[in-house]
């Protein structure tokens, strides 16, 4: 009986990692598509899961970052660095995503 109810349970919670896994994974890919494309941050950071090699901003490799912190940072940029919020360039849903995406992968 406690064998039955175990492989319930894993039946039950397994598409769900699944379906959490692939969301991720998603969510990673469009991470990486802003980050190189829609708002190019790639030209001036480095961060080398992204293939980046900017030297104008910090190398994103290098830095503790948080994500309230990116989210921050691009939402309101600094010195050089465009407020992609402020201005509009980003959306609050893409900020969060490209945000968590370089925070899961700096230093990688």
């Amino acid at each position: 009986m406690k064998i039955l109810r175990f492989l319930l349970i894993i039946l039950f919670y397994f598409p769900l990692s699944i379906q959490n896994l692939i969301a991720d994974e998603a969510k990673m890919l469009k991470g990486l598509e802003i980050f190189n494309e829609t708002a190019a941050c790639a030209g001036c950071h480095t961060m080398k899961a992204a293939g980046a090699e900017g030297n104008v901003g910090p190398n994103l490799d290098t830095v503790d970052l948080t994500l309230e912190s990116v989210v921050d940072m691009v939402t309101h940029g600094l010195g050089v660095m465009p407020a992609y919020g402020e201005d509009e360039i980003l959306t609050p849903e893409e900020i969060e995503i490209v945000s968590t995406y370089v925070v899961n992968s700096a230093g990688k």
